[in-house]
C-alpha cells in the first residue's frame, strides 16, 4: 500500500479494503500501529474523563472516583474490547469456512481493524463521561462501522456480496448478543458504583 497514512480507514476505507484482498493489509507502519491504538485509546480516554470530569449518570452532581478505581474500570474496559474485538476475529473466521471464504487470519485481522476503527475516533466521547452524551455519540458510530463491515467484507474477503450480505448480517447478530451481555454487566457496575458511594459516606 502506497503512501497510506493513519485516516486511510475514515477517508478512503475502499483501498484498504482492496489491499486486504490482495494481501497487502498492513505494508504500511501506520496501518500496522492500528490495532494497539484501537484497544488502548477507548480506556485511556475514559481514563482521563473520568478523573477530569467525573461520572455523570443523570445525577445533578457528578461522581469522581479514586484512581485506583478508575484504574480498575480501565483495564476492565480494556480487556472487554480485547476479548470483544479477538472474539469477533475468532467468530469471523469460523464463519468463513460456511460463506466460502479461503482467507489467512491476517485478512481477518485486517478487515475488522478497519470497520472498528471509528470506535476508536468516537471513543473521544470518553472524555466527557456523560452517558447521554456518549450515546449520541455511539449510535452513529455503530451506524458508520456497520456499513464498514457491509460494504467491506465481500471486497476484503473476495466473496460474493450475497454471501457478503449473509456473513456481515451474522456479525452483526453477533455483536447485538455481545452489546446486550455488556450492557448487563454494566449496569451491575454502576449499581455496585453507587452503592460503594453510599457505603464511604
Amino acid at each position: 500500500m502506497q503512501k497510506a497514512n493513519f485516516f486511510y480507514p475514515l477517508f478512503r476505507p475502499g483501498l484498504i479494503f482492496t489491499e486486504i484482498a490482495k494481501g497487502n493489509a498492513f505494508s504500511s507502519p501506520a496501518l500496522a500501529f492500528m490495532l494497539p491504538v484501537l484497544l488502548i485509546l477507548p480506556p485511556l480516554f475514559l481514563w482521563l474523563g473520568t478523573g477530569m470530569f467525573g461520572w455523570r449518570l443523570g445525577s445533578a452532581s457528578p461522581l469522581y472516583m479514586e484512581n485506583t478505581v478508575r484504574l480498575i474500570i480501565s483495564l476492565s474496559y480494556f480487556g472487554a474490547l480485547c476479548i470483544g474485538f479477538f472474539g469477533t476475529v475468532y467468530i469471523a473466521q469460523w464463519m468463513g469456512s460456511t460463506y466460502g471464504v479461503k482467507k489467512s487470519s491476517r485478512a481477518y485481522f485486517s478487515l475488522l481493524t478497519v470497520v472498528f476503527f471509528p470506535i476508536t475516533v468516537a471513543s473521544i466521547a470518553h472524555i466527557y463521561p456523560n452517558g447521554f452524551f456518549n450515546v449520541l455519540i455511539l449510535l452513529p458510530t455503530l451506524i458508520w462501522c456497520m456499513s464498514l463491515l457491509y460494504r467491506g467484507l465481500p471486497v476484503a474477503l473476495e466473496i460474493p456480496p450475497e454471501r457478503g450480505m449473509l456473513m456481515s448480517t451474522s456479525l452483526s447478530a453477533f455483536w447485538e448478543y455481545r452489546l446486550a451481555y455488556g450492557q448487563s454487566a454494566s449496569d451491575h457496575l454502576s449499581l455496585y458504583k453507587f452503592r460503594s458511594m453510599n457505603v464511604t459516606k
